[in-house]
C-alpha cells in the first residue's frame, strides 16, 4: 500500500486527534455511573474519517487508538472493548453511509455506529465473563448510546461541512489504496 506524506500525516493528526479525545473521557464523569458507558467522543474521528478517506482509514484510526489508549492508561482489558467496539462501529458506519447515505444523515449513521459499538463491548463482555447474560445490559448501554450517537452524528456534520468548506475533499484515490 503505497501512501504519500500528506495521507500518513493527516491519518497520524487524526489518530492523535482520537486519542487526546479518548483520554480527555477519562476525565469526564457520567451523569450516571454506568460501568464502561462513556460519551464515545472518539468516534467524531471515526465517522469523519470515513467519510473523508474510507473504511480502512477508520479502522486504522480506530484500532492505534485502541493500542495507544493502553499505553496511555496501563488499562490493558479495555483494549480488547475498546477495539471490538471500534472495528464493529466503523464497519456499520461504512456500510450505512455506503448504503444510506442520501437517506440518512450523519446523525442516523452515528446511531447505527453507537448500536453496534456497545454491541461489541457486550460481545467481548460475554466472552470474558463467559456468560450469555451479559445481553441484558445491553438495552441500557443502547439507551446512553443513543444521546452520545446524537451527539457525535451532530458534531461530525458540523465538522464535515466545514472541512468540505475549507476545501477538503474525499479522497477517493485512497479509500482505493
Amino acid at each position: 500500500m503505497k501512501m504519500d506524506v500528506r495521507k500518513v500525516t493527516t491519518l497520524a493528526l487524526l489518530t492523535a486527534m482520537a486519542l487526546a479525545i479518548s483520554l480527555l473521557e477519562h476525565f469526564i464523569p457520567m451523569p450516571v455511573p454506568i460501568p464502561g458507558a462513556k460519551l464515545g467522543l472518539s468516534n467524531i474521528i471515526l465517522l469523519v474519517s470515513l467519510y473523508f478517506f474510507g473504511l480502512r482509514a477508520a479502522l486504522l484510526i480506530g484500532v492505534l487508538k485502541s493500542f495507544l489508549l493502553v499505553l496511555a492508561t496501563g488499562m490493558v482489558s479495555s483494549f480488547f472493548f475498546s477495539v471490538a467496539g471500534a472495528i464493529l462501529a466503523s464497519l456499520a458506519m461504512s456500510l450505512s453511509l455506503r448504503l444510506l447515505e442520501d437517506k440518512l444523515s450523519f446523525i442516523g449513521i452515528s446511531e447505527i455506529g453507537a448500536f453496534f459499538h456497545n454491541f461489541g463491548q457486550v460481545l467481548v463482555a460475554s466472552i470474558v465473563m463467559g456468560n450469555i447474560k451479559m445481553y441484558y445490559y445491553f438495552p441500557l448501554l443502547v439507551f446512553i448510546g443513543t444521546f452520545s450517537g446524537f451527539f457525535v452524528g451532530l458534531s461530525s456534520n458540523y465538522i464535515i461541512k466545514h472541512m468540505e468548506k475549507i476545501g477538503i475533499i474525499k479522497d477517493e484515490q485512497f479509500k482505493k489504496n
